[in-house]
């Protein structure tokens, strides 16, 4: 935590202007103090040390970061800092950073530390893993056609409502989400949703949907599903996010690109804005090098012509 001379300094303005004769509402110095959590002495020290110009302005700020805040408990510094640019002011994003930490604002859904629970044992082996020649276990996270390797997961967002959940399945040959689901409950309902969409669309063959241990994937009707339509279940290690990583860095894209892009009032209008990017813009119009500049449909595309070819 940060010196509380340093948040003094700036809390004390707020208790000269609630002690001041001319206050709406009077409140004594001694009780200001003392609900603010901070020394009687110590404001009048403060009171003659003039506060510099730089104090006054961090005190102002965070007074409508604090504003911000409550409005809308869910924003972090950063986009705090896009709303006080809004209003007018414009800080930069470590100075944000600061007065937010000594204002102890964070961000509702902030991750907390501990412990966490632990993802139950696999239901599937790891399909995609292989030991290199130092022994460590790597992944292959490539495909030679389409429907060969499937990769499925789970992220969630937040809106003023609460909480939307996407699963989405993406096939590794060309990078292209060919089936999604979106609920405001992350239960195995949304899994098996995504992959029933991938099916229909896809109708696939043999093909290894790789996951990791998350309790939806793990469920009966999951594993059932995946078994009734000729699909072989794969499933990554505990806590190695590289054992997905092709599928992490396309919920990283979502979250540029449109997560992060605003604050979300309603749940039905990221569950649009995630759909358009997806089907719009992601499957059809961002060409990826790794695809020769080329984008998913198109990727597929070429493919197939070359194989009719053929």
């Amino acid at each position: 935590s940060f010196p509380g001379q340093f948040a003094g300094r700036m809390v004390f303005p707020l208790v000269r202007e609630m002690a001041a004769a001319g206050a709406q509402v009077r409140v004594p110095v001694v009780a200001a103090c003392r609900v603010l959590g901070f020394s009687t002495q110590g404001h009048y020290k403060w009171l003659k040390d003039p506060v510099c110009d730089r104090d006054r302005d961090d005190a102002e700020v965070l007074n409508v970061l604090h504003d911000l805040h409550q409005d809308d408990p869910t924003l972090g510094y950063r986009f705090l800092k896009d709303e006080l640019e809004h209003e007018g002011t414009i800080c930069s994003e470590n100075r944000v950073h600061w007065l937010c930490r000594i204002g102890g604002l964070r961000a509702s859904h902030a991750k907390k530390k501990g412990k966490t629970g632990k993802p139950g044992p696999p239901v599937h082996d790891d399909l995609l893993a292989f030991e290199d020649d130092r022994g460590r276990i790597r992944h292959r996270f490539t495909a030679k056609a389409p429907n060969q390797v499937w990769l499925t997961d789970i992220t969630e967002h937040h809106t003023r409502e609460g909480k939307l959940y996407l699963c989405a399945v993406k096939d590794l040959f060309s990078n292209r989400i060919v089936g999604h689901s979106i609920d405001s409950r992350m239960k195995s309902s949304l899994a098996r949703a995504a992959i029933r969409n991938a099916i229909t669309l896809r109708n696939p063959d043999g093909t290894i949907c790789h996951s990791d241990r998350g309790s939806q994937f793990r469920s009966r009707k999951v594993v059932r599903l995946l078994k009734n339509n000729g699909l072989h279940g794969s499933m990554g290690r505990v806590g190695a996010a590289g054992d997905n990583a092709s599928m992490e860095s396309f919920y990283s894209l979502l979250q540029k690109n449109v997560l992060n892009t605003r604050t979300w009032d309603t749940r039905d209008q990221l569950r649009h804005a995630i759909v358009y990017w997806i089907e719009a813009k992601y499957n059809r119009k961002r060409r990826q090098r790794a695809l020769g500049r080329l984008t998913p449909v198109e990727y597929e595309t070429v493919h197939q012509q070359a194989t009719m070819v053929a």
